[in-house]
């Protein structure tokens, strides 16, 4: 019979807590949309990098590629707002770095109108002998 070797990780690197999926509700959840990139309609992702200390806090966020109007600094403010798990490396302290995507995209807006159109009078040009009509139509958006 053969004996498997375990592995082992030579250091721990910090990780957030709860893994990728809490990591992802974070950002939706504490996301704010800049009001420059929403009145422009910009969407994209921020690269950013940063490192992060055996206590879990980061340090040092920078953007790698960015796309302005507000969304690479509110990327480094998420950043900034992120904890990581403490990590134990048996007494030596290590700082690692992250890169990290931050994909803002603006909200789909699927406006539907719903219109009425009514027929209020019917009047003869008394001129002409034309007949000419009024119409009132009203848009209603329905409600979410």
């Amino acid at each position: 019979m053969k004996k498997t070797k375990k592995e082992k990780d030579f250091l721990k690197l910090p990780s957030y807590p709860g893994g990728n999926e809490a990591f992802r509700k974070f950002i939706q959840q504490n996301l704010k949309y800049p009001q420059e990139a929403q009145t422009k309609n910009i969407e994209g992702i921020v690269l950013i990098e940063y490192e992060v200390d055996d206590m879990g806090n980061v340090h040092n966020p920078i953007v790698i590629n960015g796309i302005g109007y507000g969304c690479d600094e509110e990327a480094i403010r998420l950043a900034k707002s992120l904890k990581y798990q403490k990590v134990k490396n048996r007494g030596i302290r290590v700082k690692a770095k992250i890169k990290t995507k931050i994909s803002f995209k603006l909200p789909s807006s699927n406006i539907s109108y719903n219109y009425t159109v009514k027929k209020s009078e019917e009047k003869e040009n008394k001129n002409s002998g034309e007949k000419s009509y009024n119409y009132t139509i009203k848009y209603t958006t329905p409600k979410s």
